[in-house]
């Protein structure tokens, strides 16, 4: 019989947003609902077809050009960027670099839920510290729960399910608690989407904290989920940590290419990011005009705290053929589309409402 490992069949399996049949409405992934701009549709299109270097050739394995860009986009230097199939791939490639058997690595709970399974993978132990009460990071209880065995410490802000950040002298006084040879990781993957000026700033405290590594990623704001790029701006020694146990050219020239084309045009991709939080602060009046609990949000999506009505209300959901990511007895994070799809999700929930006992909302 074939070897396999216990604790890896003892793991969930990463749940991927769903939508079913020809009519439906997708708000679980988090995904931007606009197709790339013109002209880095226009570059995927020429690296797509060059004869001289086109997906016939292995991609710069260090993505010299891309982490170039980076660096000169955030003020640091190139030594300091490392890149990966998207942040979720640069978030295990941290993990692998830090961590290990008999390490812990610790992050609130719930948050992006790929952080255990990648812990575990690693062969490293998850603590998982509960959010709390007002669905933040509870960071008092995060520093208490670190000892001798703590290597790395995510922390995800805007927070996903939840939408929620943390501040930036919250986090300084974190830090101030956490050793010296520990990681921390701020985790921004909807940083794009904050308006919340008191915000934690990953990248500012990568400058003030040689023990803080920021995760980033084009896959939200940029609109290339479907070409994996992300990437971690931290320490010139982390980074080179992350680049010695990165999968080798994970990220394809194609996807380079766009990343670098996205960067050249922020501009114009500045005002789908506005159009985003638009419908968001629209989606979340109208969802309280209903009666729905809706905690204040930056991300591109919204959370519902449906507790044990989850499942009713996303059979409800369903036969709208309107798919969010539902956590049983938890509760609904809805994603924020198209205005057009938007309604479709509003009106779902409207017939949702009579489906549902009081304790769903306010």
């Amino acid at each position: 019989m074939t070897s396999r490992r216990d604790v890896v069949r003892s793991l969930p399996s990463y749940k991927q947003g769903a939508a079913e049949g020809p009519n439906a409405v997708k708000l679980s992934s988090n995904e931007n609902p606009y197709p790339p701009l013109p002209s880095v549709v226009a570059e995927i299109t020429a690296q797509m077809v060059d004869p001289s270097g086109g997906i016939n050739r292995y991609p710069s394995m260090g993505a010299e050009q891309l982490r170039a860009a980076i660096a000169a986009r955030h003020g640091v230097t190139r030594e300091q960027v490392a890149v990966g199939a998207g942040s979720v791939e640069v978030a295990t490639q941290l993990i692998h670099a830090t961590a290990g058997l008999g390490d812990e690595v610790i992050f609130a709970w719930r948050s992006f839920e790929a952080y255990p399974i990648m812990t575990v993978v690693a062969g490293a132990t998850p603590v998982k510290v509960p959010l709390g009460p007002d669905l933040h990071h509870d960071l008092d209880a995060m520093a208490a729960r670190i000892t001798d065995r703590t290597r790395l410490i995510l922390l995800c802000t805007p927070n996903n399910p939840t939408g929620t950040i943390l501040a930036t002298d919250e986090v300084e006084r974190f830090l101030a608690q956490v050793p010296d040879d520990v990681v921390v990781a701020i985790d921004e993957a909807y940083v794009h989407f904050n308006r919340d000026t008191d915000a934690v700033s990953g990248v500012e405290m990568v400058a003030r904290h040689p023990n803080v590594v920021a995760l980033q990623t084009f896959s939200k704001a940029y609109g290339l989920a479907g070409l994996r790029v992300g990437y971690a701006i931290g320490s010139v020694e982390l980074c080179e940590d992350l680049r010695r146990v990165a999968v080798p050219f994970a990220v394809s020239n194609v996807a380079q290419r766009a990343a670098l084309a996205s960067l050249e045009h922020e501009d114009e991709l500045a005002e789908r990011v506005d159009r985003i939080v638009s419908e968001r602060a629209r989606v979340t009046q109208e969802l309280r005009a209903q009666g729905w609990r809706v905690g204040d949000s930056q991300a591109n999506f919204v959370w519902l705290p449906t507790a044990d009505q989850t499942a009713r209300i996303d059979q409800v959901l369903r036969a709208e053929h309107v798919f969010a990511r539902c956590w049983q007895g938890e509760g609904i994070r809805l994603s924020i589309g198209s205005r057009q799809e938007n309604d479709r999700g509003l009106a779902a929930f409207a017939r949702a409402v009579e489906a549902t006992r009081p304790a769903a909302r306010v």
